[in-house]
């Protein structure tokens, strides 16, 4: 029986998120579209008209962090938000044409990103990766308290 390799993965996560994270902050500079932002111009670009906290659970943010998100887009005329005709206590988010040509602009930016990620690894390899990371999701789910 083989020793198992030790890959240090939860240090080789962070290192990675952080530098990406960095990277992308910079990236911001230039654009002024936030990696937040940008995830919800996604879900908007998909399905306009969401209803709020349908959008905060897609970018796996709690009421709180959408409703400030939501706020801040919308003070940067990206969004707009909406009673819901059928239940007066929700709301529903809609692109605005700023909206619409900073998502243009945050596509090509995504492009650009998934070049550098998957540079130098095969379709299978990525759809490992891909796996792996979608897997954490379950095995570690978002608390309630968040």
């Amino acid at each position: 029986m083989t020793a198992r390799r030790e890959h240090r993965l939860v240090f080789l996560l962070s290192v990675a998120q952080r530098r990406l994270q960095r990277w992308i902050a910079a990236q911001t500079q230039q654009s002024g579209v936030t990696a937040a932002q940008s995830g919800l111009l996604f879900v908007l670009g998909q399905r306009d008209g969401v209803l709020m906290g349908e959008a905060g659970a897609a970018l796996d943010l709690g009421p709180p962090g959408i409703s400030g998100l939501v706020d801040r887009m919308t003070a940067a005329n990206l969004i707009r938000r909406r009673a819901d005709p059928d239940d007066g206590r929700a709301w529903r988010l809609w692109l605005t044409p700023a909206g619409r040509a900073a998502l243009a602009q945050s596509k090509a930016g995504l492009a650009e990103v998934n070049v550098r990620l998957t540079e130098g690894f095969t379709d299978a390899e990525i759809d490992i990766v891909a796996r792996w990371l979608t897997s954490l999701q379950s095995k570690f789910p978002r608390g309630e308290d968040e």
